[in-house]
């Protein structure tokens, strides 16, 4: 099977933030979780680089827009390799294959009959650049809380509210195409009030993508942005063997987006692919908003948390591990640094790292530094270490990442239990069950390992790399009693994997 997960396009008004990162995050761990269990996989990411913002901000600052994009957009880059994203494609907006692209999606639309020449009147948001309707408006912002002016001006419309009825049966059909459930309900009850034609055009945003036959306009960044996803494919080149065919028409496409775009990727980009004739998504996963000690993070409020910061300060696990773990993907999730040190202290440090740490060190001193040779065995933590396998393909599959981890620190904490009540330490004199136990123990760590694999990369290698797991072992298929830990292979003394904060 193949897979195509994507991030959204971040906007380049400002460098990147725990927000951006913690998209990245969650589709960079089902790419790398799909890449284990035998699947090919494409994973994009990039830089939403036209617009309004855009424009003005470069010109407070007396650069040219180009200029500004490139020093921003390079920051996103660099997060991606700060963060250890295994992405595909890095695309810019500013890219002629993305211009390219989108012209294409306009004339195919302008051919479909679905754009018109009007006038636009309403309220427009130049921070969320997005046109609100009267009755969204709470207390005169829009519902994101940001500023609205009214604007005037000639416009090309999309005919969005010829596609209601279409989106609606799409809807009625798919239940899970946006998860969790209550941001599918949520995208629905707006699809349920009315969707009025859609403003595709600006008169007044020099900084964009020119409208094909009338440059006096340019085309709004929503449609310039969502494009993205089959840019990246190569399209237009819908041929057979081409990129587009392989992993969008006939693979699985997943979106990450947050809450606050959900409205642009489950009505508007599943209606302008219907307007072209392309396949709509397979899977939007929208997740929450993340809070600083709880207080909504802004710039006016300086709580912004950059992720570089924190990755120079805790490492990059350790924030991969907290941003992921903390909060259950759908739900909002309030940041603190002494959270995190208690999350990673407890978990990491504490559960998984002294297991190993403990385990080893008997190995070693134990068995003369090899793994023992036992009898064939079976008892209820070599069974819960087994059984995890197939729990998490299924909840990997389904996108459960919190689900997932939660069933790696279950046989964590389980595993400590057993060696804690086993006490191999007092059993030197007892062979067969010190070995018994030592080899049940190195084989709930090896599955603990691989399972961890897309979540801290770094560490779960460390780990596997201290068991000695063979790195073409190291596959979803091999969490099962066939590749068990063979029989006198070496473990060299122990180091400490996970560093614990004080």
């Amino acid at each position: 099977m193949r897979y195509y997960v994507t991030t959204p396009v971040y906007y380049v008004n400002d460098v990147p933030h725990i927000g951006h990162a913690y998209s990245s995050l969650i589709a960079d761990i089902i790419a790398r979780s799909l890449r284990m269990a035998g699947h090919e996989v494409l994973f994009t990411t990039g830089t939403d680089e036209h617009g309004q913002k855009v424009q003005n901000t470069a010109r407070k600052l007396n650069i040219s827009e180009k200029n500004f994009v490139d020093r921003i957009s390079l920051r996103f880059r660099e997060l991606c390799e700060v963060m250890q994203y295994q992405f595909s494609d890095f695309i810019r907006t500013t890219e002629a294959r993305h211009k390219e692209a989108v012209k294409n999606v306009w004339n195919k639309l302008w051919q479909n009959e679905l754009i018109y020449l009007g006038e636009y009147s309403g309220w427009y948001s130049e921070r969320d650049e997005c046109f609100y309707a009267e009755t969204e408006l709470q207390d005169d912002k829009a519902p994101t809380g940001a500023p609205v002016t009214w604007v005037k001006e000639a416009s090309y419309f999309f005919r969005l509210s010829q596609l209601s009825e279409k989106l609606r049966k799409f809807y009625k059909e798919n239940e899970s195409f946006i998860r969790p459930r209550n941001r599918f309900n949520e995208a629905l009850s707006f699809l349920e009030m009315g969707i009025n034609d859609l403003s595709i055009s600006r008169t007044k945003v020099e900084w964009g993508i020119a409208v094909p036959n009338d440059p006096s306009h340019t085309i709004y960044v929503w449609l310039d942005a969502l494009t993205n996803y089959i840019t990246s494919l190569g399209y237009p080149d819908i041929s057979p063997d081409s990129k587009y065919s392989e992993f969008w028409e006939n693979g699985h496409v997943i979106h990450i987006v947050g809450k606050d775009i959900l409205r642009f990727h489950g009505i508007y980009w599943p209606a302008f692919l219907m307007g072209v004739g392309l396949k709509v998504p397979d899977i939007i996963l929208a997740h929450g908003w993340w809070t600083n000690n709880g207080q909504k993070i802004s710039k006016s409020l300086g709580n912004t948390i950059d992720p570089f910061e924190l990755v120079s300060e805790f490492g990059v696990d350790s924030v991969r591990y907290f941003l992921i773990r903390e909060v259950t993907i759908g739900n909002d999730g309030s940041f603190s640094k002494a959270l995190l040190k208690d999350r990673i202290n407890s978990e990491l440090a504490n559960n998984i790292g002294n297991l190993l740490q403990r385990t080893l060190t008997l190995v070693v001193k134990q068995c003369g530094s090899r793994v023992p040779e036992v009898p064939k065995l079976s008892n209820r933590l070599l069974e819960l270490s087994y059984s995890l396998a197939s729990d998490y393909k299924a909840n990997m599959l389904k996108l459960s990442l919190n689900d997932s981890l939660e069933k790696i620190i279950h046989l964590a904490t389980q595993a400590n239990e057993y060696i804690s009540q086993s006490e191999p330490w007092k059993l030197k004199n007892e062979p067969e069950k010190l070995h018994e136990i030592l080899y049940t123990m190195l084989e709930a760590l090896r599955i603990i390992g691989i399972a961890l694999q897309p979540f801290i990369p770094g560490s779960a290698k460390a780990m596997l790399d201290s068991l000695a797991v063979p790195e073409e072992e190291r596959a979803m298929e091999n969490m099962t009693a066939a590749s068990a830990i063979k029989f006198g292979t070496l473990i060299e003394k122990p180091s400490p994997v996970f560093k614990k904060h004080e």
